[in-house]
């Protein structure tokens, strides 16, 4: 039987990185993966965690499984972290979280309670979006359509076309938001079109989706919570998909989180009832690895705690990426580039891991061909992977592949 298998075509950003290890260019650059990086290209674990991981091995007592939701104290964070400790979705106990494996994980949960429950609803996705998100959705069923979100000509948000095709959604269907930092864009609506955008969803009885993979990426905490909070604010009922990947850097721990928030607390009983029966049928139980360090650094919230320092090395993260792009827009001026007729000030205006270069498909082939730079064909650059080292680099290799004729 295996052999009338076919193979599988290759992902197309993690595919991008098998291409990459094979590539035998000692100079090879890769900016496809969303993975943060340092100013030496490494990955590095943080000290935060590292303290969290070293507790727990101290102090665990078993191995036993997890409930299928996970830690009551890790949904707990979550939802604190989410809407703030004080609000009236936490003060009713109208929020549910289960912790699943990764925001990846918690998409799939969300498009089998979705398929299961809600049949017939179509998904809306914001054009462009994450590679992954229409795969994940429709290998549970569910159909996909996508919404306007990104003016080409300036790589800005075209407010008036997400607005105009909000109105054009049905009654019952459901959109995916990114909460902050958009993927793969990095463009994001201000508070006041996020206020819009909410009340146009709920004024329409459209379910939302958040999808809030880079909290902590943005602007800040808090800052990069208000999109999602307005859409509290709006919408009676909605789900959150978050992953702790990239603020605690813990991607291959698959830490992430689905939180749904119905009318009243016994309506959240009832929808947890289907997303754990989902979970179980699926992967049973989460791995409390992940969670558990989540857990020890956010309840060690003393001052000069884990929490703290936690929250500084985010900001140091934060602080390079932007730092990065300061000087990916530098480095283009100074060549005459300009990625829009616009200019480069995008660059800049973005917020998180991503930038929508404009690059083209042909320019996207050229650098990995005639310069061993790997990007992903939409022309989505990952800022986070750039460094001091390699950007002077990328931005003579861009201006090579821009060149006229």
């Amino acid at each position: 039987m295996f052999n009338a298998v076919q193979p599988a075509p290759p992902d197309p950003i993690l595919g991008l990185t098998e291409a990459f290890r094979a590539d035998p260019n000692p100079a090879k650059i890769n900016l496809a993966v969303g993975v943060f990086k340092d100013a030496e290209g490494n990955t590095p674990v943080l000290a935060s965690v590292k303290a969290a991981e070293q507790r727990l091995v101290d102090d665990e007592t078993t191995k036993s499984y997890m409930p299928i939701d996970g830690s009551p104290a890790y949904g707990k964070l979550v939802q604190t972290m989410l809407f703030g400790a004080d609000h009236d979705i936490l003060a009713n106990a109208r929020a549910r979280t289960a912790n699943t494996p990764g925001g990846t994980g918690a998409l799939r949960v969300a498009a089998d309670y979705l398929s299961q429950n809600h049949a017939g609803a179509t998904l809306w996705l914001s054009n462009p979006t994450w590679a992954n998100h229409h795969g994940i959705f429709n290998a549970a069923g569910v159909e996909t359509q996508t919404y306007a979100y990104l003016d080409p000509n300036t790589n800005a948000l075209d407010f008036d076309g997400v607005l105009a095709a909000i109105q054009d959604i049905p009654a019952g269907d459901v959109v995916l938001l990114h909460g902050c930092c958009h993927n793969p864009t990095g463009v994001d609506p201000s508070l006041e079109q996020w206020k819009a955008i909410a009340s146009a969803v709920a004024e329409r009885g459209i379910l939302p989706i958040v999808d809030f993979a880079y909290q902590g990426f943005g602007q800040g905490l808090e800052e990069d919570a208000a999109g999602l909070r307005a859409v509290a604010a709006a919408c009676g009922e909605f789900l959150v998909c978050s992953s702790f990947s990239k603020n605690f850097g813990l991607y291959r721990e698959r830490v992430g989180a689905l939180t749904l928030v119905a009318q009243d607390s016994d309506t959240a009983d009832t929808v947890i009832s289907q997303v754990k029966a989902v979970i179980r049928r699926n992967y049973s139980n989460p791995p409390a690895h992940g969670a558990s360090v989540v857990t020890t650094i956010m309840s060690d919230d003393a001052p000069g705690g884990l929490r703290s320092q936690w929250e500084a090395e985010l900001a140091a993260m934060r602080d390079r990426i932007n730092e990065m792009r300061s000087a990916f827009k530098a480095g283009l001026d100074e060549r005459g580039v300009n990625l829009t007729p616009e200019g480069n000030d995008f660059v800049t205006q973005q917020n998180g891991m991503f930038t929508m270069s404009g690059l083209s498909k042909d320019h996207v082939a050229a650098l990995r061909e005639n310069h061993a730079i790997y990007i992903v064909g939409s022309g989505r650059i990952n800022v986070a992977g750039m460094t001091p080292t390699n950007l002077p680099v990328l931005c003579d290799a861009i201006a090579d592949v821009m060149q006229p004729g």
